[in-house]
């Protein structure tokens, strides 16, 4: 038997609730994993209180994240006691995922956990932190430099930020951080941004094109946030889109692309292939100060999820959330 959060749907409605399981009820895969932690991201906590389409399936464990130890394998690439971790890959929405002590899966979805991390480390890094480095790594790969200027962080606060402005601020970036919480200024300051600006500035309409100032962004929000920071950077720079917490429309219009040569690059990290995940966890093993881990990220255990799931969504949690789900 094993621990797991557990959604259902039915005649009795839509829940979510800590259960007790059997190994026999696990989803096919070539792969179980001990699991030993798991994250509480946005995305889970749309899933936990049914506030967002993110479940395909019923009954579905949430969690699109997990670290853990093989125990058992069928999978060429992996052997009993490796350390591996998942993200992404439709676990939690299609597959049953990392917010249980058990997971069986598809083994081409794992990766081996870098050795310069531990469990509880990768997942303080988390599907958002491993976002965050392939917008960094799209950024590069676009030939934006720190001496081309300042670069935009929207939602820097959250873990897709937090990740992406100590990322950004070791590889020698000037970052500019925007957030809602100006309480969080201090911590965005630690974290390396040069500068924090009111997220009110980017939320409401804009002009087709603004005063160019960034040099690349990475934005998390969409909506008419995306379409402002579009519309103020600089002559061929590059933004990457990776999320929509302000909603899923781009009010924008072409002028930034066709008058200053914008790039908008769209960073998926659910479907990504593995040679760039791959690339991601070496380039985070490398180029994010483990040190920082600690202020980007909290603990709770498994007991703790259901009712912080809606703090989340109403932007009162912090960062990174580890869920140790063995406690």
């Amino acid at each position: 038997m094993f621990k797991c959060i557990l959604i259902k749907k039915d005649e009795a409605g839509y829940r979510a609730a800590l259960t007790d399981l059997d190994e026999a009820q696990l989803p096919e895969g070539d792969v179980t994993v001990r699991v030993s932690h798991s994250t509480l991201n946005y995305k889970d906590a749309l899933a936990i209180t049914g506030k967002g389409p993110v479940v395909r399936t019923f009954p579905m464990a949430p969690g699109i994240d997990l670290a853990g130890t093989v125990e058992h394998s069928t999978h060429p690439d992996y052997k009993v006691g490796d350390a591996v971790i998942l993200n992404g890959w439709g676990v939690g929405e299609t597959h049953w995922g990392g917010l249980a002590q058990k997971a069986r899966v598809n083994g081409n979805w794992l990766v081996p956990l870098p050795a310069q991390f531990t469990p509880q480390q990768a997942m303080a890094i988390g599907t958002a932190g491993y976002t965050a480095m392939l917008c960094v790594l799209a950024l590069e790969r676009h030939g934006v430099t720190p001496a081309h200027g300042e670069i935009l962080v929207t939602g820097a606060a959250g873990g897709v930020g937090s990740v992406a402005t100590a990322v950004l601020t070791r590889l020698g970036y000037r970052v500019v951080a925007v957030s809602g919480r100006p309480a969080e200024t201090d911590y965005l300051k630690r974290l390396g941004a040069v500068e924090v600006l009111d997220r009110a500035t980017f939320a409401t309409p804009g002009k087709p094109l603004g005063k160019e100032r960034w040099a690349g962004a990475v934005d998390v929000v969409g909506s008419h946030t995306l379409a402002n920071v579009c519309a103020t950077t600089k002559y061929r720079g590059v933004v990457t889109a990776c999320g929509l917490a302000g909603g899923m429309d781009f009010p924008a219009t072409v002028a930034p692309f066709i008058l200053r040569g914008v790039t908008l690059v769209g960073i998926d990290s659910v479907m990504c292939p593995r040679p760039e995940r791959l690339e991601a966890w070496r380039r985070l093993a490398s180029d994010l100060d483990v040190a920082k881990l600690a202020t980007i990220s909290q603990e709770v255990g498994l007991t703790d999820v259901l009712h912080l799931a809606s703090k989340l969504l109403n932007g009162e949690v912090r960062c990174r959330v580890i869920v140790d789900v063995n406690r």
